[in-house]
């Protein structure tokens, strides 16, 4: 496995990929960019790895995907840094595994791998945060080392904060 940059390589393992998520949420945000034109979302992820064009609320971040045997099997986004409202809820880290391949550990490899990417742009305190009514999200983070330290009320909902480091 490996974690790569997107790119136009794997554009019908991306395609695949939304389709197969359908109706969920998804996490983390770059799988809601518009990708009928691929090339443009390409684009706009990049834009959002250099900082450019970065829409108010948000920082700069960078999106990789997770990679076995030429297809996406999950898809990480690592903040740069914290804003008050994102370190407030949302944290520096966000990611998915694709619904075939849950339930076979991948969660931690690319959690551990978000985790180093973190560390790489100078964060030794990572924060990750979840809802918490995700049990498989919090065995996770946990599982990756995250100590629980607070949480919040979002719209009604819990927000589990834990930190890392």
């Amino acid at each position: 496995m490996q974690l790569v940059v997107p790119s136009a390589d794997y554009q019908a393992s991306y395609l695949s990929y939304i389709a197969e998520l359908g109706d969920e949420e998804r996490y983390p945000f770059p799988l809601d960019f518009e990708h009928s034109d691929f090339p443009a979302m390409l684009a706009r992820i990049a834009a959002f790895r250099l900082g450019e064009n970065i829409p108010q609320g948000y920082v700069p971040s960078s999106t990789f995907w997770l990679i076995r045997d030429g297809e996406i099997v999950g898809c990480t986004n690592v903040r740069h840094f914290l804003n008050a409202q994102i370190e407030h809820c949302g944290g520096h880290i966000g990611l998915s595994i694709r619904p075939s391949a849950r339930g076979h550990g991948l969660g931690v490899h690319l959690m551990q791998l978000s985790i180093a990417e973190a560390r790489r742009l100078g964060n030794n305190c990572v924060h990750i945060h979840c809802h918490a009514h995700n049990s498989a999200s919090r065995a996770l983070i946990e599982a990756c080392g995250g100590v629980l330290h607070s949480y919040v009320v979002v719209a009604g909902e819990q927000v589990l904060r834990f930190r890392v480091g």
